[in-house]
């Protein structure tokens, strides 16, 4: 918004595209979209989009994501570097928390943390819970795993 604002320039699918185009000719990536396994749009975002259009379609922030969903896989399909020109979960998330006056984004990061927390410990519970041995991870390839079933 602040570039935006600096150049006098509106928010639309127009100046939002431009400026994709700024960003991926520069050599850098679009934040919030794209993800590491998922191959479409994140189901994560899918809910979020879906709360924000039912209580705060009016919100400006809102308003600017919701933009950018419409324009950017499009510009990251046509760019084609992007394995997922889909949005994350990344790209929604601080519409809902600014939303709300959650806006100080040092603690960002430690919600993502806690609610990562509570599903490992979740599981870890039901582990302890159900007699389960503990788990102790290891790293595996591919093939190794394939192999394990193959059999």
């Amino acid at each position: 918004q602040k570039k935006f604002a600096a150049e006098a320039k509106p928010v639309n699918k127009d100046t939002i595209t431009e400026f994709a185009w700024e960003t991926l000719n520069g050599g850098k990536v679009i934040p919030g979209y794209g993800h590491a396994v998922l191959r479409k749009t994140d189901p994560r975002y899918t809910c979020q989009r879906e709360f924000a259009m039912k209580h705060l379609p009016d919100d400006e922030l809102f308003k600017i994501v919701d933009t950018i969903y419409q324009v950017m896989p499009g510009v990251l399909l046509e760019h084609g570097k992007a394995k997922n020109p889909y949005p994350n979960v990344d790209s929604h998330s601080g519409v809902l928390l600014w939303h709300y006056n959650f806006t100080q984004y040092e603690y960002y990061t430690v919600l993502f943390g806690v609610s990562r927390a509570m599903g490992a410990l979740s599981q870890l519970f039901w582990d302890r819970a159900l007699g389960l041995p503990l788990e102790r991870p290891k790293s595996v390839t591919s093939e190794w795993i394939r192999g394990q079933f193959e059999k």
